[in-house]
């Protein structure tokens, strides 16, 4: 079969199933559970990159690593984070143009970074250390920090929520420079996830 299926690939293949099974969540209006489907996938996509690179690889394993990586990405932090929030409002067209715009900034941020990623692999070993904007993967942990917090609050998600996808979006595509976290970023980004994950079931409403 073509491709690549060794374990350096194994944690993006699941962060993906994740997120396809999240989507069908959110059409089941089981928004809650969407969101922790979206952090789950957010937790292999953090360690992905790790666990690949602790294997010898061949250019082309390189490259399909960084495709794969993305594609991934696509579909768990940018159609469904989209959707999850779309899902949240009473249908405005507003708010699907936000949604749409998000959608947009994190495939376009993620194909800049297939093209920017490679260059640099060829110029360079080892893993990349700073971000110019703010990696789609962040979605994973602000989506349903803001959601639980808009929850305890009793504020209104549906109309609060997609402003913070918006800016989301703008963040991705903005050019500015952002340091790749090492083990103790990685580590209080997993507590704000487990915060935010107890914020979201303590005021699940949605």
């Amino acid at each position: 079969m073509i491709g690549y299926y060794n374990y350096t690939v194994i944690l993006t293949y699941i962060g993906t199933v994740f997120g396809f099974t999240g989507i069908t969540y959110v059409f089941n209006g089981k928004i809650t559970t969407a969101l922790i489907c979206l952090m789950v996938a957010g937790f292999c996509d953090m360690f992905d990159g790790k666990i690949a690179s602790t294997m010898k690889r061949t250019e082309q394993e390189k490259k399909f690593g960084i495709q794969i990586d993305s594609l991934s990405d696509l579909i768990c932090f940018g159609v469904l984070p989209a959707i999850i929030v779309w899902r949240t409002t009473n249908g405005e067209s507003i708010y699907l143009s936000i949604s749409i715009a998000y959608l947009l900034s994190a495939l376009v941020r993620l194909a800049w970074f297939n093209v920017d990623e490679e260059e640099r692999q060829n110029k360079e070993e080892g893993s990349r250390s700073v971000y110019l904007g703010l990696p789609v993967t962040t979605s994973a942990l602000i989506i349903p920090i803001v959601t639980g917090i808009l929850q305890l609050l009793n504020l209104p998600v549906g109309r609060i929520l997609p402003w913070a996808l918006l800016i989301t979006a703008v963040a991705f595509i903005a050019p500015f420079k952002l340091k790749k976290p090492g083990l103790i970023g990685k580590i209080i980004m997993v507590l704000f996830g487990i915060a935010g994950l107890v914020a979201l079931l303590l005021g699940v409403r949605v």
